[in-house]
């Protein structure tokens, strides 16, 4: 037997074993588990609102879902504004107006991005919707109620060129002419949308029920926005309708049950913006996304911060914002905007914080902050920036 032949036959012989065995290729894995996943769970908006000579902002760690920004670098792709340690900031000139490419990306400390985002940055002319009147309706918890943002909204519109707003509802607790709206501490979506009682929209707060249930023919409750609007604004639906909830429907939940009570919450808004735009398909309804809760545990620990960590609550207000942009996204067609309350707050500075001992034994001072969800004035102000950017878009 030749060399060629004796090669042959080996060939063939283990052609032959390898056909013969079983080779099942493995199964595709799925695709979510071939993407490659964003580690920080970036939630920059789809549009970043700007107002010539009003401070727009994006606090870095009010996007990202980690334990210490620090450990990161953020680096902000963007020919307009400033790049600082915590945050970009922008102050537009009118000569501005317009769009520009904004990306977000992220870098560890092997100088690798670990994760990226793109926006848009929009600078609004400060002119938009000047000689323009609008009316409001303002839907809230305790930031709506506290009505230091429904106030400096209308105090910007006057300043700002317009739109002349005009503010609607039952509610005004400070008793400031002008300033009304529907806003109540330790409401949730599911109170405004099933809560009835005959006191609504009269007397004490923490005895109403939702502002939007009468009773029918039948003595059963009913959400009536046409009725509403005829008592409140003179039979008129709203042009503009904000709402602003989650910090009640969230804050105690855990990362086992935080789906099941956004699920609720969800459908219960849902209620709410079918209920306005039956009476008012044109209304513009904007879902003011839930804003970080304070920078330390230090917050948490007086306000009923032994029933929540800081971690824990960040952990529910970030999925709350994932979960509200992928449900009321891209809708602008049916007139519902998100707004990006969430990024302009700053978080270390903005709340509220008091000086006290180190400890017992050591006189000396430090500063901690003492609530974890209701900001600072300052930080209410930030808020009420936001929401009339946004006010100005659409009012264009």
């Amino acid at each position: 037997m030749n060399s060629v032949f004796r090669f042959a036959l080996i060939f063939n012989l283990c052609l032959f074993l390898y056909c013969g065995t079983s080779h099942a290729e493995e199964p595709a894995k799925p695709e979510t588990e071939q993407k490659v996943q964003d580690p920080l769970r970036l939630i920059l908006p789809e549009i970043i609102y700007a107002v010539p000579g009003m401070e727009t902002n994006v606090y870095f760690d009010n996007v990202c879902l980690v334990l210490n920004p620090a450990n990161y670098v953020f680096d902000v792709h963007c020919n307009r504004g400033h790049l600082q340690n915590e945050r970009w900031t922008f102050t537009p000139e009118e000569k501005e107006i317009g769009d520009y490419k904004f990306t977000l990306n992220v870098l560890d400390q092997k100088n690798q991005i670990v994760a990226s985002q793109e926006s848009r940055l929009r600078v609004v002319p400060q002119d938009a919707g000047k000689e323009k009147t609008a009316s409001i309706l303002m839907i809230g918890d305790s930031l709506t109620h506290n009505s230091m943002y429904p106030k400096h909204v209308r105090d910007l519109s006057q300043k700002f060129q317009g739109p002349a707003l005009k503010l609607i509802g039952s509610h005004n607790p400070n008793n400031d002419p002008g300033v009304q709206h529907e806003g109540y501490g330790g409401w949730t979506a599911v109170r405004f949308a099933t809560h009835f009682k005959e006191t609504a929209r009269t007397g004490n707060y923490r005895e109403r029920g939702s502002p939007f249930l009468y009773a029918d023919q039948d003595g059963k409750p009913k959400l009536d926005f046409p009725r509403y609007c005829k008592e409140f604004n003179a039979g008129s639906a709203p042009d503009l309708v904000t709402i602003f909830l989650g910090p009640n429907d969230v804050y105690s939940a855990t990362d086992e049950t935080i789906e099941e009570r956004t699920d609720t919450m969800i459908n219960h808004l849902d209620i709410l913006v079918k209920m306005i735009h039956d009476y008012s398909p044109q209304t513009k309804i904007g879902v003011m996304l839930p804003v970080p809760p304070a920078a330390t545990q230090d917050a948490f620990g007086t306000t009923n911060g032994r029933r929540q960590t800081r971690w824990q609550y960040k952990r529910n207000q970030h999925r709350v914002v994932e979960r509200l942009v992928s449900h009321f996204g891209d809708k602008q067609d049916q007139q519902i905007y998100l707004v990006p309350t969430h990024v302009n707050l700053d978080c270390v500075h903005n709340y509220p914080a008091r000086s006290v001992p180190w400890n017992a034994h050591n006189p000396e001072k430090t500063v901690r902050q003492n609530n974890a969800v209701h900001p600072a004035a300052s930080g209410y102000l930030q808020i009420g920036d936001s929401l009339f950017s946004w006010i100005k878009e659409v009012s264009k």
